[in-house]
């Protein structure tokens, strides 16, 4: 048995980020400003993606789960745009003759977070959707308050709490449990804190300016928060489960200044990353699949 992380990968080195996008983008024209512009996010958060050193240090802290519960099996990583590429993994444990356990590395399903990764393992077991999981919204409940900690308060009265999560075309939202799904999430996060109200909002959009995506943008959620008579947000990047572009420039740079410039206080929960209740959660699964 064999568990595998599935995801989308990054590029390791600035080398690898021209590379990663043209596989990434597979043909598909965009204005090369655009891709120069993706280029310039990577050399500003360092030339670099940390989503498979994340992606490795979740696997590590999965399999010592494991074998603390007394379960000895390997668990690798295979990633759609990055080796070790998805399709070598699965080559490999047909050729051994594995059976795999595969879990999906996003929460909410959609046609590209989620349909393009089940079954791609042929044979495989996959977990299925976490976005409910009580340690799931456990551990990003512990995140928030430690971002509620950073800005120096204990309560969220006040305090504009935005949970955001990567936009995708309206049209396929429509067809999926997308958006339902990241809602059911914000609100049991909520809970878990104690927290009265909050925003869903929407980042790092691509594609067609022509074609309708989910929206509120985030950064437009911030700019208008001073008319509320708010001055301190709170972003929750429960969308993502680890910190790569997305997050580290979109949220970290990029609304980062669009929140200073409206002269909001921002406060970034960090991603779940190895977070332990959800490395326990994933071995939860691991067990159930294999009961």
């Amino acid at each position: 048995m064999t568990v595998v992380l599935l995801g989308f990968g990054g590029p390791d080195s600035p080398q690898e980020v021209r590379p990663f996008l043209d596989r990434v983008l597979q043909g598909r024209r965009i204005p090369q400003e655009r891709y120069e512009e993706v280029v310039r996010h990577y050399e500003i958060i360092g030339g670099r993606s940390p989503f498979n050193e994340l992606t490795q240090r979740q696997a590590a802290a999965l399999q010592r789960e494991l074998h603390e519960r007394g379960i000895d099996v390997p668990v690798r990583v295979a990633y759609r745009n990055a080796a070790p590429f998805i399709e070598d993994v699965a080559r490999d444990l047909g050729q051994s003759g594995s059976k795999a356990i595969g879990i999906i590395l996003t929460a909410q399903q959609s046609e590209v977070s989620w349909d393009k990764y089940f079954g791609s393992i042929p044979g495989a077991t996959y977990v299925p959707p976490y976005f409910d999981n009580p340690l799931f919204v456990q551990a990003h409940a512990e995140r928030v308050r430690d971002a509620l900690r950073e800005l120096d308060r204990t309560s969220f009265d006040g305090i504009a709490l935005i949970f955001t999560a990567h936009s995708i075309p309206q049209a396929m939202a429509d067809r999926g449990p997308y958006v339902a799904q990241l809602r059911r999430t914000a609100e049991l996060v909520v809970q878990a804190v104690g927290a009265r109200a909050f925003t869903i909002a929407f980042q790092s959009r691509s594609g067609s300016p022509a074609e309708q995506w989910l929206e509120p943008d985030v950064r437009d959620v911030l700019k208008a928060l001073p008319q509320q008579g708010i001055h301190d947000a709170i972003v929750a990047p429960i969308g993502f489960l680890c910190d790569h572009v997305e997050v580290l420039y979109d949220l970290d740079v990029d609304a980062a200044e669009t929140a200073t410039d409206a002269g909001i206080r921002m406060a970034r929960a960090g991603a779940l990353n190895d977070h332990p209740l959800f490395i326990r959660m994933l071995a939860d699964y691991v067990q159930q699949c294999r009961a």
